[in-house]
């Protein structure tokens, strides 16, 4: 499969130590609402430290989604993504019902749409549609965040898929609360071949 593209997908996402992205019922209260533990080593940025999310978002135009993660920034209260294109991969919505949005129905119309919007980079969000965008060759970078705590059951962040996904470590920082960031970029099986 080729994957020549003229945007780049990147993955800004937090999770378990256990890797989970919430719990089973779509809670993510441990994630947001951490318990305060002064015992944490301090917050230390490391060489060539991951963005953060405001930097993160500064170089990216588009976001994809899926429909359970919709439903979840839903109960925010508010809508985080004035500034992004956001795209809701799913077959259960109806287009047009949120004007915010743009519904499409497969990785393959996602990617469609996004070659022809030709975006500055891409979000990728939610534990399906990442691991969708990884079988089909479209991340180029991951930046996970560990939440110390193991929750043992719930949403996995990665599912099956066909192959490895080999990938080169581009930093590491340890952040407030105990949470700890990094940075990977995905590396092409071609490279290996060389």
């Amino acid at each position: 499969m080729t994957t020549h593209r003229t945007w780049r997908a990147a993955v800004f996402i937090a999770a378990s130590v256990d890797g989970y992205i919430a719990l089973p019922d779509g809670d993510i209260d441990w994630l947001t609402d951490p318990p305060h533990e002064p015992r944490h080593v301090p917050a230390q940025p490391g060489e060539h430290p991951p963005p953060d999310y405001e930097q993160f978002t500064a170089g990216v135009s588009h976001l994809v989604m899926g429909r359970g993660t919709y439903e979840k920034v839903l109960t925010f209260g508010f809508w985080p993504y004035e500034a992004l294109r956001v795209l809701v991969l799913t077959t259960t919505l109806t287009a047009g019902e949120d004007p915010r949005i743009t519904v499409v129905r497969s990785t393959t119309e996602a990617r469609q749409f996004l070659d022809a919007e030709h975006p500055t980079g891409v979000y990728v969000d939610g534990g399906r549609v990442l691991t969708d965008f990884l079988r089909q060759g479209l991340v180029d970078e991951l930046t996970i965040t560990r939440a110390p705590v193991v929750l043992g059951r719930g949403l996995p962040l990665f599912h099956d898929l066909p192959a490895q996904v080999r990938l080169v470590h581009r930093g590491t920082a340890s952040l407030g609360a105990g949470m700890v960031s990094t940075r990977y970029d995905v590396t092409r099986d071609d490279q290996y071949e060389r």
